[in-house]
Parts: structure tokens; sequence; C-alpha cells
């Protein structure tokens, strides 16, 4: 006798409860749904409705807090203007017109992209949808004249799961991201960035370590986010980035951000890798 497997609403509760953790930012989410829910069209909607709303509002706005106490930190210097100045011209620099900003977060450097006719397809990934939400209504997307509109896509995705939506493109920037991520989640990251999506040129930055005793405002031993899982010397950045170089055929080299003294380097490190 064949036996019918009935799936009802205990069974969204179960998917959830198995997913949490990793199914929210997986690219195949709906097709992972909607098979496990056997295409029952509307407990898939109530689960991905669920899903979605999970990214709790308090943890987006504890991240955005953290954020501007960074922001607060490096004011002195300018440093996020620096950032931003340092990375567009990079981008200038290796010829790209269709670009990545992959953990785009509030959308300073899609702002910047979109301001440059240079750039004629541009793409900004983060893994928060509410993120994503933000910065649409900051750039004010749906204002824009068809033919901006159409040179700028957000996409929801994870940057440790591989998305194929990421493959194709000329440059791919991660600015201020991968310290967010925890370590053993980094070998991960630099699979789905330099093996699968492998973009021409990949320009990443992140926090030197040995230049927060320069700021004033930060309590010694303690990191400029409460949300970064490391700060990196610049000895290991640059050991990271070219154990990556190795692996993945990238020559890589860097660059510093803001101002250097002359033992703590600068405040920011910047990597361009260049595929080979």
């Amino acid at each position: 006798m064949t036996q019918h497997y009935w799936v009802g609403d205990d069974e969204v509760e179960k998917l959830l409860r198995h997913g949490e953790g990793w199914l929210r930012a997986h690219p195949e989410r709906e097709l992972i749904i909607n098979r496990y829910l056997k295409h029952q069209k509307r407990l898939a909607r109530e689960a991905l409705s669920r899903l979605i709303d999970d990214e709790e509002p308090a943890a987006d706005e504890l991240a955005e807090t953290h954020a501007r106490e960074e922001d607060a930190i490096e004011k002195p210097i300018s440093l996020a203007e620096q950032r931003m100045g340092a990375v567009m011209a990079a981008l200038r620099s290796s010829g790209a017109q269709r670009v990545l900003d992959l953990g785009c977060g509030e959308g300073r450097l899609l702002r910047q992209l979109l301001k440059d006719k240079t750039f004629t397809e541009i793409v900004g990934l983060d893994v928060s949808y509410r993120a994503l939400e933000i910065v649409s209504q900051k750039l004010r997307l749906e204002d824009l004249p068809k033919t901006q509109k159409e040179r700028i896509r957000l996409i929801h995705g994870s940057l440790t799961y591989r998305d194929k939506r990421l493959a194709g493109y000329d440059a791919a920037t991660v600015v201020e991201v991968i310290e967010h991520q925890d370590p053993p989640r980094l070998a991960a990251f630099e699979r789905v960035l330099f093996e699968f999506a492998r973009p021409q040129t990949v320009i990443v930055t992140t926090p030197n370590v040995e230049y927060n005793v320069k700021f004033e405002t930060l309590p010694a031993g303690k990191m400029r986010h409460k949300d970064h899982r490391f700060e990196w010397t610049r000895a290991e950045f640059q050991s990271w980035a070219r154990g990556i170089g190795e692996r993945f055929s990238y020559s890589v080299r860097f660059l510093p951000i803001g101002p250097e003294e002359p033992t703590l380097g600068s405040p920011t490190q910047m990597g361009i890798f260049e595929r080979q």
C-alpha cells in the first residue's frame, strides 16, 4: 500500500527550525522551501514571509548603531570618504564597467558608482534583506530615470554560498566586510568569490589593528566595531591575501588608505587582486 506523506503547518515550523542560521541567506532558498513543502504555495509563502521577518529589526538597528560608533571613531581623519575615494580610484584604474559591491550595507559605494557613467552595470549584494530596502530608499531607486535604474540591481544573498548570479563581472569590491565574518567561514567566502565568481579584479579593504592606538576615543584592546570578529595587522592581512593569490591565480598588491604613521601604517588596508 502506498503511504501518503501529509505536509501541514507543522512542517513549516520544522523547516524554519532546521534552516535556522543558513536558509534565510541561501541563494536557492525559494527552491529549497518549495521542494520541502511539496510545492504547496500557501505554506511556501508563509515560510518565506516568516523567514524574511525573522531578520530582526532590533539586530539591524543594533548594527546601524555600531556602524555609527565606528564612523565616530574614524571621523576625525575622514576615513570613510578616503576609503570610498581609494576604492573608486582602483575601480577606474582597472577599467571595469560591470561591478559587484559585496556586502553593500547602506550603499555608500553604490551611490558613488551610480554617479560615474563609466560603470554600466552595478550590483549590490547583502545578507540583510532590510539593509537592501534601506539602500533602495536612500538611493531613491524607484524615482531614478529608466536609464539609471537599468544600471543598478540589488540582490539578497550570502558571501559564503556559491551563487551563480555573481559570475561574469569585471570587478568586485569587498569594503570593510571580511572582518565581520567568523574566521572559520572565510574559506567558504574565498571560494565563492575567487574560485566561482572569479572577477578580473577584486578590491578588499579591512581595518589595520596596529593603527587603533591612534584613535583617542577607542579604549585600549577594543575593536572599532562591536560586530568585528577580528581585526588584522598588516602582516596578517598580507599573508591572507597572498595565500588567496597563490591558490586561485591572482596577483595582489597593497595600498594604504588614510594617514600613515612610520611604525603603525595606515588605518585601513587595501588589497587589489588581479586575475592572472
